[in-house]
């Protein structure tokens, strides 16, 4: 993680100095530009962020390793269930959402309610609670 963490937190800074030159240039009349890309600055640091904690608790990966070879790769990469319907819930929840900017604000409201149920849905496949073994 290592290479992911440096190429993260280096453009932070960019973006926020890119913020306030193009708000300096434009002369703060245009606000999305000079608050929009400091804050992008915003969320590449907090995903570097995320990424240095991370690496952290882990084990060092074999693309940190100068010496690894490709086959230390190999292997189970995660956690997935082919058989989980809650992906297709989901993007039914994004496709009546888009539907209601189309037809009306009233439908998006459908479409955010299906979209919790089956993002909760998915967060909690495997969750037992207090009954796991």
């Amino acid at each position: 993680m290592k290479i992911e963490i440096k190429l993260f937190l280096f453009l932070a800074p960019f973006f926020v100095a890119v913020g306030v030159l193009y708000g300096l240039f434009t002369g703060f009349e245009e606000p999305v530009g000079y608050l929009g890309i400091p804050l992008v600055g915003a969320l590449v640091a907090m995903v570097g962020a995320y990424l240095a904690l991370t690496a952290r608790r882990i084990d060092p990966r074999p693309e940190d390793d100068e010496e690894g070879e490709i086959e230390q790769g190999a292997g189970d990469q995660g956690v997935y269930s082919p058989w989980s319907w809650w992906p297709l819930v989901i993007a039914a929840a994004a496709a009546v959402a888009f539907l209601g900017l189309a037809v009306g604000w009233w439908v998006l409201y459908i479409g955010f309610i299906l979209g919790v149920i089956g993002l909760v849905g998915w967060v909690f496949e495997f969750s037992r609670g207090q009954h796991a073994h």
